[in-house]
């Protein structure tokens, strides 16, 4: 027994512009990019900032986030990094300080679940 299909239906795609759609998807892409950029500092990694007395500049902030940036583009998903007064674990994927620690403190410590270190002493 074959079965046979006839009367097969041709439904033709409506045409639109499509490059002022695409333009407009990539400038909502790159905006939410570069708002995604900014490094954010969860409540446990501000506690401990505070506790442990760790302040950083502006320009040092800036800089780990852009290295996060790049850390980001090549897959690393948690990393630490080390800088002159602290050492920070940060997951790249939702640009947030996981938590964070004083360089001396750091020495005595062995870091797991990380797949990248980024050092900017």
């Amino acid at each position: 027994m074959s079965i046979k299909i006839d009367n097969l239906h041709y439904h033709p795609i409506k045409s639109r512009n499509l490059s002022r759609t695409h333009n407009e998807d990539f400038k909502q892409l790159l905006n939410n990019e570069l708002v995604n950029s900014e490094l954010k500092i969860s409540k446990h990694a501000q506690e401990r900032l505070v506790e442990r007395h760790i302040t950083l500049t502006d320009d040092e902030w800036s800089s780990i986030g852009e290295k996060m940036t790049e850390a980001r583009k090549k897959g690393v998903q948690d990393s630490l990094v080390l800088v002159s007064e602290a050492a920070l674990i940060i997951n790249a994927k939702s640009n947030t300080v996981i938590t964070a620690m004083d360089r001396e403190e750091a020495k005595a410590q062995m870091f797991t679940n990380i797949n990248g270190a980024i050092i900017m002493d």
